[in-house]
């Protein structure tokens, strides 16, 4: 992960300030402690063409799969509106298109909102942080052999596996 945020996250990040001081001036839904940043962002492990970060915003906190180049609705992206799982480490999460002008089209998944349970930014950026850290973390592959179990008739039949004995 790169040290200084790519310009896309940049313009992501400031195109949300903009909404802040236009849009959503005003609108009760804010929590005025916290303030618009673009935590995380990264390249997804199996598609370098789209980066993965949070945005945090004073009326909500967003998972955001951003195209590294600018996209159109429905190009490689969710049409606006349109909803569809998508996995990010070993889980799976509802995101939704979104497009904003300067920045085209990107993806959502709604992780708080609104944003009144954070006491200030730094909780609220902490908590980001955090959920990256989770996501990132590395599957642990599926055991590749069963475990020692007893067969159905040796179950029934209390001949089960024998028990370990404790040294003496």
């Amino acid at each position: 992960m790169s040290s200084s945020p790519s310009p896309r996250v940049l313009a992501l990040q400031q195109t949300f300030a903009e909404i802040a001081r236009t849009r959503m001036l005003g609108v009760p839904v804010q929590n005025h402690a916290i303030q618009v940043q673009a935590i995380g962002f990264a390249p997804e492990p199996d598609n370098t063409n789209m980066l993965l970060g949070v945005l945090v915003t004073p009326w909500f906190m967003n998972l955001v799969r951003l195209p590294t180049q600018t996209a159109f609705p429905g190009e490689r992206l969710l049409s606006v509106g349109k909803k569809a799982n998508r996995s990010v480490g070993n889980r799976s999460f509802e995101f939704m298109g979104a497009d904003e002008p300067d920045i085209g089209a990107f993806e959502v998944c709604s992780l708080f909102s609104p944003m009144f349970e954070f006491a200030n930014h730094a909780t609220a950026a902490d908590t980001a942080n955090e959920i990256l850290k989770l996501l990132r973390m590395p599957v642990k592959p599926a055991p590749t052999t069963p475990p020692n179990l007893p067969s159905r008739r040796g179950f029934l039949l209390g001949r089960g596996i024998k028990p370990e004995r404790a040294p003496a």
